[in-house]
């Protein structure tokens, strides 16, 4: 009934055919993360802050993640400004200095496109700090375009794990004449960290972890400042 349905289906199904491994690789680093009391830090640039950002401070997911909301990447500060700064480099070193990180922790940075500096860079320093960087990014666009980082590099080759989104070159899935409509790597994206985290839940668990795990506030009785207050220190935007 619905093209952009059918679209998302056969994505989705790719999705878990072609990236079963990786994801549960990502799944038993987070897992590990978990266990040794460690941080899920995510990085998200344009619209992939919102895939960043669905793990932070959510209902039924993990406490221990600190996304990095600066306002250089955020979209409140101006669309056309966010799309600007993700180009420029220099900045990932200010973000770092903001931010609490460890090398028992690990990053996810999330770039469909794979080109832009500030992403790249933060992928590089954060292996040059010792912890793990899972990048979440489409191979079909990343590998169609010239880097814009000075290395020439792409976000793909400087991580430890790449998860393949397996969204089409300029997001859209769909066609209005010449033009691309329907875009997808929101959804995909956010449906592969929520596949990551519970995965990770899950085999932490197995370990006789208590996995830190926010409950609905919507819900009575339900009383989540123990894990603010266990984490306040280590994740900026509690």
């Amino acid at each position: 009934m619905f093209e952009y349905l059918d679209k998302m289906r056969q994505l989705i199904d790719k999705l878990s055919s072609e990236q079963k491994e990786q994801l549960m690789e990502a799944s038993r680093i987070v897992a590990e993360v978990i266990m040794n009391d460690g941080i899920i830090h995510t990085l998200g640039t344009g619209h992939s802050q919102m895939v960043g950002m669905e793990l932070f401070g959510r209902a039924s997911n993990m406490a221990n993640v600190n996304a990095i909301m600066d306002d250089l990447v955020l979209l409140a500060s101006g669309a056309r400004r966010s799309a600007k700064i993700e180009q420029v480099s220099g900045l990932a070193e200010i973000l770092w200095e903001k931010y609490s990180f460890r090398q028992s922790d690990v990053i996810l940075i999330i770039s469909n496109s794979g080109r832009n500096a500030l992403p790249i860079e933060m992928a590089i320093k954060a292996r040059e700090e010792g912890l793990k960087v899972i990048a979440i990014t489409s191979l079909e666009q990343s590998k169609k375009y010239a880097s814009r980082h000075l290395s020439g590099q792409k976000l793909y080759q400087v991580a430890d794990l790449v998860i393949d989104n397996c969204v089409p070159s300029g997001d859209g899935v769909m066609k209005m004449g010449e033009k691309l409509i329907g875009p997808a790597s929101s959804v995909l994206g956010i449906l592969i960290v929520n596949i990551i985290s519970t995965e990770a839940i899950k085999l932490s668990a197995e370990q006789g972890v208590d996995v830190p795990v926010f409950q609905s506030q919507n819900i009575d009785d339900t009383d989540n400042d123990r894990l603010y207050t266990r984490f306040e220190s280590r994740v900026k935007h509690f």
